[in-house]
């Protein structure tokens, strides 16, 4: 016990000492979580711009305007014909445009379909997609009240108007995340990441260091020559230092943001410190390999991206190539994201994500157990070398 908590000395002095290391490992956590986490503040967006061109200037083609103009998601923007709202779009001064023909009114007075145009830019998805739901919504509105008003006039009660215009009622409601919001659904990820990453640079720089220092054989004989103490003393400062972080994205981030935590919090933190264990194991590994401190941030920092990517949360996991899902399931971030937000937003638990905790295990396992392998290859090399 005297050699672990000995190692725990040595590491936070290490830390303390190391001022890429302290940074990365004790500040970086709090400022990325609260400078990405902002960008998606307001979680989706409103008033996006949408030019409208009515050609027709009734009645019923000014309800259609002011039931758009009157919804949040949408600002119009007259357009006096088709050339100037392309034109408006391409300049990025609008997403789309709208357009009513004439004759839009006196076609759907004489019980004739009548067609509208909704042109957008699909190159950003997220306004595109935003406008094409409300839109659709709102049209599908009015035609529903034009039919109502037609049923009335032709003598059916309200009952039976209302019958014969919405003869299909769909109950719609939308779980986890109501508000179908962009944010909502980012923001427990992306927290999770930054607590990831932060973590795996962070030790395997700091294992590359014992590298690059030669530092390794002293290390070595403050465990008593024991690889699973060397383990256990240098994990313990990392392990609990982002058990605190976790927590305080938890608590803090979450509400800040606006990020309700559905599930049961010992779940939460059951699976956070599984998690958190298995990166540890995994950036000692990992840095095993590097031998300069340097090169070993130049890489990691650069891997981030890419390993967001794969672990099926940007996409559905079914849907990514094979090879990719195979790469996917060789990294704890897949199975830890999986269970954690259905945790966080699912009001899930671990024995409804049974799977993923024993695939987390297993990564965990194999991962210590190629460390040990690791570090007596290196140990030996060093003696054999000095």
């Amino acid at each position: 016990m005297k050699e672990i908590f000995d190692i725990l000395k040595r590491e936070l002095r290490n830390v303390s000492k190391d001022s890429s290391l302290f940074l990365i490992l004790l500040l970086a956590p709090i400022l990325y979580a609260f400078m990405y986490g902002s960008i998606y503040l307001n979680k989706g967006e409103e008033k996006v711009k949408l030019a409208l061109i009515d050609n027709d200037g009734t009645a019923i083609s000014r309800t259609l305007t002011e039931q758009f103009d009157s919804t949040p998601m949408i600002e119009i923007i007259p357009s006096s014909d088709i050339n100037e709202a392309q034109e408006k779009m391409y300049r990025g001064e609008v997403q789309g445009y709208f357009y009513i023909q004439s004759g839009f009114e006196k076609a759907i007075l004489s019980q004739k379909q009548t067609n509208v145009n909704l042109v957008l830019n699909a190159s950003r998805f997220l306004p595109s997609s935003d406008l094409l739901s409300t839109v659709t919504k709102v049209c599908l509105t009015v035609g529903a009240g034009v039919r109502k008003t037609y049923f009335n006039k032709q003598g059916m009660g309200e009952d039976e108007s209302m019958k014969m215009t919405n003869p299909i009622n769909m109950d719609y409601r939308p779980l986890y995340n109501s508000g179908m919001t962009y944010g909502s659904f980012l923001l427990p990820g992306l927290l999770a990441i930054i607590l990831q990453q932060t973590l795996l640079i962070g030790v395997a720089a700091a294992f590359t260091s014992e590298r690059e220092e030669n530092k390794l054989l002293n290390l070595y004989q403050v465990s008593r020559q024991s690889i699973s103490k060397m383990i256990f003393g240098k994990s313990l400062l990392y392990f609990f230092a982002f058990m605190i972080f976790g927590l305080f994205f938890s608590i803090v981030n979450f509400s800040v943001f606006g990020v309700d935590i559905r599930g049961n919090y010992f779940d939460l933190a059951v699976i956070s410190a599984l998690f958190i264990a298995t990166i540890i194991v995994f950036g000692m590994l990992i840095g095993s390999f590097f031998k300069t401190k340097l090169f070993a941030f130049q890489v990691l920092v650069f891997s981030s991206y890419p390993i967001f990517l794969i672990t099926g949360y940007s996409m559905p996991y079914q849907a990514l190539p094979k090879f990719v899902q195979m790469l996917s399931d060789t990294l704890p971030t897949s199975p830890f994201l999986k269970t954690y937000i259905s945790i966080v937003q699912s009001g899930g638990s671990l024995a409804d994500n049974l799977n993923s905790v024993i695939h987390l295990v297993i990564l965990w396992i194999i991962f210590e157990f190629l460390l040990i392998l690791r570090i007596k290859y290196l140990i030996k090399s060093n003696i054999i070398s000095s």
